[in-house]
């Protein structure tokens, strides 16, 4: 059936049978990692149990591919770059009819490429999950391949710019004119930082929502985020060899390009490469916001942006871009299909049918901030060729959280947690388990925050079993290097994870990995029952209690034998999950996306 009937989307994925109902798929603002949702639980004090499983009441059709393929998109002509607009009017942004992907053409050699990237979080500049460490990294590992890279991101409060450039970008969308500010900041070697300055929009307390409740103008707030890219660009006059945008906060970037600027000599013809980090955050928008973000509603189809009678700007992204990756090649299956693809699994696997267009990259991890070696936050460094730091780590850690050091409690695993207190994460599944996991000879070291009554329980816990419990609620940087360094185990037990990061931080510092096989977690996570002598962690696939307590039984089995953890400790700590591994992985899809554009 089409994308057009005014059904809702499943609520997210269907795990195996004994899974409880998923997250719901498409708040019109999330991020993957937010601030807490203002929920409460009436049974505050205790950790929630989820009640039965129960199959969903109705299940979406799969979308379908079309039946006719959209127009493709002539390349534009070379020209001189275009004079640049007048300061206080708005820039002409000729409309078009609608270009979906497929207009790439750019050069064809190996020559360094100049890569314009827009993201709406960038470490260090505004973080709230995953995205922020990728945008924040991925840049900097591209430097040091000999490229040079735009990194485009919101300034938000608190963000020391400098003085803005003398140029200002005026542009209009919908009824208004927006006049937006930039201010430049070198980060890396061959990478600079241009900070989108519109105090009325990026200017509050939090980046997506306050107090949980997302800001009711978001559909606008990125709207300009995308559009003002673009237009520095034009400004500086400079045309870039790739766009990279990321997620559905910058979903509008190959929209605008194809729509307003195809035959613009700085933007007309440039590759897009658009990165899903989470398809279960969708930027949905009611379809009547499309004149307000200057786009007409010739794009309301399901071959652009309209999404089960609304819009959506990840689907945006989705259709419009030439390339298309996600984080980790698991996850790049996984949401082909209608149990993870949260309703966009037709127009994935339409573009995927394109050989090249649809790939999965593993995320890397910023070896210079998590590196045991030099690792400031751990009282003693520590590598792969002396692990005796980490024994002063695990101490170090108990005493931080008030479990005490004694002999007996340091002769227990301890069992490290870092993460969004939520269902996606796996806290559901927890709780439902919560007896046999208690009964477990372990040490339990929790730090995060997420939905209230998961909060609490936590809490309960920790005041339950307070020699074997602590809960952190919030995010302490100091705290999450200890849990690093000190915990022997780090539970990823995740409903889906499009790519995970603690757990490669995990394998770096020792500390044995016990995950869901799902996405990123798949991919890097070895199962020593499979593999002996290479394994580096243990894995469930059933989202079941019976699954994630006899795993985590499995792991402590074998914590009690020296040689055997060392052995799987070693196998972790040898791999290379840098950011160089995965630039590498990006600069061929860039250049697949200059040199061979999709034909259909």
């Amino acid at each position: 059936m089409s994308e057009q009937k005014n059904k809702r989307p499943a609520r997210g994925p269907i795990p195996p049978a004994k899974a409880t109902p998923a997250v719901t798929p498409a708040k019109p603002a999330d991020r993957i990692i937010a601030p807490a949702e203002n929920k409460t639980d009436k049974s505050a004090g205790k950790l929630a149990r989820p009640s039965a499983p129960k199959p969903p009441a109705t299940k979406p059709p799969a979308t379908k591919p079309p039946a006719t393929k959209p127009p493709k998109v002539k390349p534009s002509a070379t020209k001189p770059p275009a004079t640049k607009p007048p300061a206080g009017k708005p820039s002409a942004a000729k409309p078009a009819t609608p270009q979906p992907a497929g207009a790439g053409q750019a050069q064809s050699d190996d020559r360094s490429l100049a890569i314009l990237m827009v993201v709406s979080e960038a470490h260090p500049f505004a973080t709230t999950g995953g995205l922020a460490e990728v945008a924040g990294a991925l840049p900097a590992a591209l430097g040091r391949l000999g490229h040079t890279v735009t990194l485009v991101v919101p300034r938000y409060r608190g963000m020391d710019a400098g003085d803005p450039l003398p140029e200002a970008a005026t542009f209009q969308l919908g009824g208004r004119i927006e006049r937006v500010l930039f201010h430049q900041r070198p980060l890396h070697a061959r990478v600079t930082a241009v900070l989108v300055d519109a105090p009325e929009l990026f200017d509050r307390e939090g980046l997506y929502n306050s107090g949980g409740v997302d800001f009711h103008d978001n559909a606008r707030r990125f709207a300009v985020l995308s559009r003002a890219a673009l237009e520095y660009a034009r400004l500086r006059g400079e045309r870039p060899s790739i766009i990279h945008a990321h997620d559905w906060q910058t979903g509008l970037v190959p929209v605008y390009q194809k729509m307003h600027f195809a035959d613009d000599p700085i933007l007309g013809g440039v590759p897009v490469v658009f990165t899903i980090h989470n398809l279960a955050f969708q930027g949905v928008f009611p379809s009547w916001t499309l004149p307000a973000i200057g786009l007409g509603w010739e794009v309301f189809t399901m071959d652009a942006l309209e999404y089960w009678g609304q819009i959506s700007y990840l689907k945006g992204g989705i259709n419009f871009a030439e390339r298309i990756t996600t984080v980790s090649p698991t996850y790049a299956q996984e949401i082909l299909t209608p149990a993870m693809g949260f309703g966009l699994e037709g127009s994935l696997r339409r573009r995927a049918a394109t050989p090249g267009v649809f790939s999965g990259i593993l995320n890397g991890i910023d070896v210079g901030r998590w590196d045991p070696t030099i690792d400031s936050y751990l009282p003693a460094p520590y590598g792969a060729h002396d692990l005796a730091g980490k024994a002063r780590g695990k101490q170090l850690l108990l005493e931080t959280v008030g479990l005490g050091s004694d002999p007996v409690t340091l002769s227990r695993p301890v069992i490290g947690i870092v993460s969004r207190l939520s269902d996606q994460k796996g806290f559901d599944l927890i709780a439902s388990a919560i007896e046999p996991l208690m009964a477990l000879d372990a040490t339990w070291v929790m730090l995060g925050s997420g939905e209230r009554h998961y909060e609490a329980g936590w809490r309960a816990l920790a005041s339950h079993f307070p020699e074997r419990v602590s809960a952190t609620i919030g995010f302490n940087e100091r705290l999450a290097h200890l849990i690093e360094g000190g915990a022997d185990i780090f539970l990823m037990p995740s409903r889906f994870e499009p790519c995970g990061l603690n757990q490669m931080y995990s394998l770096r510092y020792g500390t044995v990995p016990v995950v869901r096989a799902t996405g990123g977690l798949e991919d890097t996570i070895i199962d020593v029952a499979d593999h002996p002598d290479t394994g580096n962690g243990f894995k469930f696939r059933d989202y079941s209690p019976v699954a994630l307590v006899s795993t985590l039984q499995r792991a402590i089995d074998t914590f009690r034998n020296p040689s055997a953890w060392k052995t799987i400790q070693l196998n972790g700590m040898k791999e290379n999950h840098s950011w160089d591994v995965s630039a590498r992985e990006y600069v061929k899809v860039y250049r697949q996306a200059a040199t061979r554009p999709e034909k259909g």
